[in-house]
């Protein structure tokens, strides 16, 4: 890795020479603009605003706008004048706890090389001393014209140097907090602590930057002529309403992510439980087929009563509608088959009796029927001859 900074690190008495050199290193894609009616590259060009010529980086200096605009030229000899002891030097000024470096103040983060053999030596000592102690090293160093505050500490078998802000460069935090005052319930609590449990760890190596990915795919289809599909909408944001709610489907959907069972609660959500609506599967409506409407019909008429069979038995209902959703068992039939069979055929032949007394009393009402027209034929013609 090529170095950006050539110095040494003082140490008390102990000079370590050392090359800086980028632990990080940026993945964004960067994009030219262009003129859109013909996509011509625009380019900015540097112009003094007094002569209106451009000018190049050799004729380009510095200079301090004071507060009524007027310009103050400042040259690198008035810089390189000022007495400035780290201009090559990181000056390790204390050891403290790592819990004591406030966060928002981590700014670029460097690797420290030994610079040549006689460095290896001191270099590995401090390396060391920094693993036995647990602390790290607050120092002062300057780069890109200015002093800095840095923070040195191990990283594998090497020492790392976070920039840091300044003290007075952190901002405090006032009118960002939520004004109302917000209650906070128990169960809510448990269930946030419930979310937490489940989602546990991640390896940061599996984290990648998808929507990267996407603007090389979306680059690669447009070099190629293709066309990309369009994103499926998010419809997942909008106000959270119930919160206890919220919290339970995340629960339950972080544990499926995860293969494990999705019923349990979190700790106290008993006091505001809600009920959950059952979905039924549509391979188990399937399964039961037409049968959905005989069993609607039989637990509907489970709750008492009697019903008459074609034998002319009484049978209870409550009895008739025990079982499964149709009313009826598979396995009771099975065990019920043999029973059955002398009152099937008592209920055929009691049947076919009661067709022909039908068939006999539909015969005498025709005839009777006859009889009365006949009648009624007669009636007028006796009337008229009188």
């Amino acid at each position: 890795m090529r170095s950006i900074w050539n110095g040494a690190i003082s140490f008390g008495l102990v000079s370590i020479p050392i090359k800086l050199v980028n632990a990080t290193e940026n993945h964004s894609i960067s994009f030219r603009q262009i003129h859109v009616a013909d996509g011509g590259r625009v380019r900015y060009r540097k112009v003094c605003e007094l002569d209106g010529e451009e000018v190049t980086a050799a004729d380009i200096g510095k200079a301090y706008e004071d507060a009524d605009g007027s310009m103050i030229p400042i040259t690198d000899e008035d810089l390189g004048s000022l007495p400035l002891p780290t201009a090559k030097t990181i000056e390790i000024v204390a050891f403290v706890p790592a819990d004591s470096i406030d966060p928002l103040q981590m700014d670029a983060a460097y690797y420290l090389s030994a610079n040549g053999v006689p460095a290896a030596k001191p270099y590995t000592l401090l390396r060391e001393a920094l693993k036995r102690s647990q602390k790290v090293a607050l120092a002062k160093y300057a780069l890109r014209g200015r002093e800095r505050l840095g923070m040195l500490r191990v990283v594998d078998e090497v020492i790392a140097m976070h920039g840091l802000l300044w003290p007075d460069e952190i901002r405090a935090p006032e009118g960002v907090a939520p004004e109302s005052d917000v209650t906070v319930r128990d169960a809510e609590l448990d269930l946030a602590d419930a979310l937490m449990d489940t989602l546990g760890e991640v390896d940061m190596d599996s984290l990648h930057d998808d929507y990267r990915e996407a603007v090389e795919e979306l680059i690669a289809a447009k070099a190629s002529g293709e066309t990309l599909e369009p994103a499926a909408a998010d419809e997942s944001g909008g106000m959270v309403i119930d919160l206890i709610a919220a919290l339970e489907g995340s629960v339950r959907a972080a544990k499926e992510a995860r293969g494990e069972e999705s019923g349990a609660r979190g700790k106290g959500a008993d006091d505001d439980e809600t009920p959950v609506a059952k979905v039924t599967s549509l391979s188990d409506r399937a399964s039961s087929g037409g049968k959905a409407s005989a069993g609607k019909a039989s637990t509907s008429k489970a709750s008492g009563g009697t019903r008459r069979t074609p034998t002319g038995k009484s049978v209870s209902r409550a009895s008739a509608g025990s079982g499964s959703g149709s009313g009826k068992s598979s396995g009771a039939k099975k065990s019920t088959a043999g029973a059955r069979k002398p009152a099937a055929k008592k209920s055929a032949s009691s049947g076919g009796t009661g067709a022909k007394k039908t068939a006999a009393k539909g015969a005498a009402s025709k005839k009777t029927a006859a009889k009365k027209q006949t009648a009624a034929q007669h009636t007028p013609r006796k009337r008229a001859s009188a």
